[in-house]
């Protein structure tokens, strides 16, 4: 080969191999995306490589902005999640458009991938639970965590918790009208009963009131919790009654304190107050808190909003709320919505069902850390009951209702700061 021709062809190499490495991929999130959930688990992965990405904020869907490499572009063909390569100076326009003054836009830049844990108890499955479900179809890695472990102080080597569809009142979901002679009901008290005891506890839920506070105090010092279901309203109404039985005999052996209405303390709780407990154990709910299916009305009309946030300004909601539509169908669980007269003020609603006191998606700051609850059991089960077959998420790629869940394992990424280069 011709010398000349031999160092060109070395030069153009040496030059595309500099290039390439400034170059991007645009992972884009609207309409057009085969595969949102799995998006997200790729810009995770991207992170834990030490690749930089920017979550475009309102743009496109919510679209990420990664280091170009030909093993994410790869991986992105063999998840079939729809992707561009654009140039520096394409990105660079990316940026300018998105941090325009004149567009609710920003570029956060997303530094760590979160170490994420999930509170669940033994025997449980992934599609149990409709986070581990899309962790598991987004392959994002996680940690399974139970009552030992936090009362190890384990927490402390995680970033992100969410709470599995978890009773903390230890009530056992209040299933005992239902289901007291099932043998899966029978089964779960025994083992939580062993458990507690096991930990130096005579009463499940008086394990349950300590496993709280650790929570708490994790989410003080930096944590970031999310729930969903009943993981929410039983979670605060235990904080509220730290120190007061609240459950009757069948759970515990002993009467509930008659007067625990009256002792309830709101102001330990994250998003709650002034609600009214459900004394009946034969009433399947804790709570004054959850919105009824009576009230909810015809399912066929059963749609939430979500808030437009400044993104700007307001980084932290518009990211939970990043999707491709703002009217999201709706579902239901043991706790489907959150009764608007028992929010704390202090607490920022992200999605609700407009005309109604019912909202569905809320968020706020404790200490250094936030808790975001999110009503329901499963986005693409509307009705979701014990022993349903679990939900195939290869039929539901662009599921809105699961973006909303994958926003939280990606937000605690991000940077304080916006990205502005």
């Amino acid at each position: 080969m011709n010398k000349t021709i031999l160092f060109i062809l070395i030069f153009v190499t040496l030059i595309s191999s500099a290039v390439i490495p400034q170059s991007k991929i645009l992972i884009t999130m609207d309409i057009n995306q085969t595969d949102h959930l799995k998006a997200y688990g790729i810009t995770y992965r991207a992170l834990t490589k030490a690749y930089k990405a920017d979550w475009l904020l309102n743009y496109r869907g919510g679209s990420f902005l990664i280091d170009y490499s030909d093993e994410l572009a790869s991986e992105c063909r063999l998840e079939n999640v729809t992707f561009e390569s654009v140039t520096l100076s394409q990105a660079s326009e990316i940026y300018a458009f998105v941090q325009s003054e004149e567009n609710n836009m920003d570029a956060i830049r997303l530094e760590k991938a979160p170490k994420i844990a999930v509170y669940v108890p033994p025997g449980f499955q992934p599609w149990d639970d409709a986070v581990t479900l899309v962790l598991e179809y987004a392959k994002v890695p996680y940690d399974k965590i139970w009552n030992d472990e936090i009362l190890k102080g384990d927490l402390d080597n995680y970033d992100w918790l969410h709470l599995h569809h978890e009773d903390f009142t230890g009530q056992y979901g209040k299933f005992y009208g239902s289901f007291a002679n099932a043998q899966w009901y029978v089964d779960q008290q025994l083992s939580y009963e062993q458990n507690a005891k096991q930990n130096g506890y005579k009463k499940v839920s008086d394990m349950m009131q300590t496993i709280s506070i650790d929570i708490k105090n994790y989410v003080g010092k930096g944590g970031f919790v999310f729930a969903m279901c009943s993981a929410t309203d039983s979670y605060d109404i235990t904080l509220s009654a730290i120190g007061l039985d609240i459950c009757e005999s069948m759970y515990d052996g002993d009467s509930a304190d008659p007067d625990a209405q009256q002792k309830l303390n709101y102001d330990n709780t994250f998003a709650f107050t002034n609600f009214h407990l459900e004394k009946n154990p034969y009433v399947y709910e804790y709570s004054d808190i959850d919105i009824q299916p009576i009230e909810v009305g015809n399912f066929e009309n059963d749609y939430f909003t979500l808030f437009e946030f400044s993104a700007k300004y307001d980084p932290v909601p518009t990211m939970l709320t990043q999707c491709h539509v703002n009217i999201l169908r709706g579902f239901m669980g043991q706790t489907s919505m959150f009764r608007r007269s028992t929010i704390k003020n202090s607490v920022i609603n992200l999605a609700e069902r407009k005309g109604t006191d019912q909202v569905k998606y809320i968020h706020g700051n404790f200490g250094r850390g936030t808790f975001t609850f999110y009503g329901g059991h499963d986005p693409e089960d509307y009705q979701h009951a014990v022993g349903d077959p679990p939900t195939d998420l290869n039929l539901y790629q662009n599921s809105p209702g699961y973006r909303l869940i994958l926003n939280n394992i990606l937000f605690p990424a991000a940077t304080k700061k916006k990205q502005k280069t």
